[in-house]
């Protein structure tokens, strides 16, 4: 399923497309406001929230872009970013698609200076160019290491009919696969895709999603001497831990990191990983998306001891599912999320919660 892209995938991306156009997901409906209400019961002491909307920070996407791919492309939702910060300015990659939840997505790149956002003139910086991501590019993860930013995506595609056959009791759809692309860049403008970082061997056609921890800056943090990734949604309903010396070149191994707390029924996916060296020392903090024992969907967060990030310590009402991860700026815990927009309204809404010192 690897190689470049070939002008036969056309008519799977537009197909793609007018699917998503008419097709509301499961999850289109979820908020990130009900969310941050659940911090209210029971939150624990070292949990990272509750959060506040912050109005003045709200990115509205202009308009739509000019689609590479030239099959008619329009936009009507943007949700899922991640940021970081460089030079005094915020950058942020984000989820666009035709409907929330949807495929047929890009991702794109808009740059705070600390009074007004722009979008990049070279959107989208992120599209389906290869045949295991020629249905959509989704839900980026953004991380610095030294003087290079390494971006972790989704790629969906077509699963090839082996593949249906070999692994359908495993899939969450038995027709498209999910594969964790990473794309490299030194000024996060230009980038240089490396492709695929699990094997399909080890996803089983569907892994979500690359989860590493990071710190308060956006950098990944090393456990141990290397960099680990929890990989918590799909590989055959398997939780894996990846070790890596540089972010690129990655080695998997079965470890079940999150055992169902009591009170939860289901987990459906790992958002992000927290590591805070001043105000939470010596604890890895992952949020995480799950359901309730009656049938709700909650996020929640589970505190770790950071030399062993295998063996849960505690849990917590409460969570932000901020699946590009959770950052400091301006003295505020911050992330952002497009849920809560309107229908129709390209908006991404911002979130703080006050840092809170040991």
């Amino acid at each position: 399923m690897m190689g470049t892209w070939d002008e036969s995938y056309r008519a799977q991306a537009e197909m793609a497309f007018r699917r998503a156009e008419t097709t509301d997901s499961d999850f289109a409906h979820i908020s990130a406001e009900s969310f941050n209400r659940q911090f209210e019961s029971h939150r624990a002491v070292w949990a990272i929230g509750p959060f506040q909307r912050d109005p003045a920070m709200t990115f509205r996407k202009p308009g739509s872009w000019l689609d590479p791919l030239g099959i008619g492309w329009t936009s009507g939702a943007v949700w899922n970013p991640t940021l970081i910060e460089r030079d005094d300015r915020l950058f942020m990659f984000y989820r666009c698609g035709p409907r929330k939840e949807s495929l047929s997505s890009r991702i794109g790149l808009a740059i705070y200076d600390g009074t007004a956002w722009e979008d990049f003139s070279g959107n989208p910086v992120i599209y389906p160019v290869t045949s295991t991501e020629v249905l959509s590019c989704e839900d980026p993860k953004l991380y610095r290491s030294n003087d290079l930013y390494y971006l972790f995506y989704q790629g969906i595609y077509p699963l090839p009919p082996e593949a249906r056959t070999l692994v359908a009791e495993e899939l969450f759809s038995q027709d498209i696969g999910c594969d964790i692309h990473l794309a490299v860049s030194r000024d996060l403008v230009h980038w240089e895709r490396v492709g695929s970082v699990v094997p399909h061997e080890i996803s089983r056609y569907w892994a979500k999603a690359a989860v590493i921890p990071r710190n308060a800056h956006g950098e990944a943090v090393r456990i141990g001497g290397k960099f680990l990734m929890f990989l918590s949604e799909g590989c055959g309903h398997q939780q894996y831990l990846g070790y890596s010396r540089d972010l690129v070149d990655w080695d998997f191994r079965p470890q079940a990191f999150l055992p169902t707390p009591r009170d939860w029924r289901q987990i459906h996916e790992v958002a992000c990983a927290v590591i805070d060296e001043r105000s939470r020392p010596g604890q890895l903090i992952l949020d995480v998306f799950y359901r309730t024992a009656h049938q709700q969907l909650a996020a929640g967060q589970v505190r770790y001891d950071v030399t062993d990030p295998t063996r849960p310590q505690e849990s917590s009402l409460g969570g932000t599912l901020a699946w590009g991860g959770l950052m400091q700026y301006q003295g505020n815990w911050l992330y952002a999320q497009g849920w809560d927009a309107p229908p129709g309204e390209q908006s991404l809404y911002f979130y703080r919660a006050p840092v809170e010192m040991a």
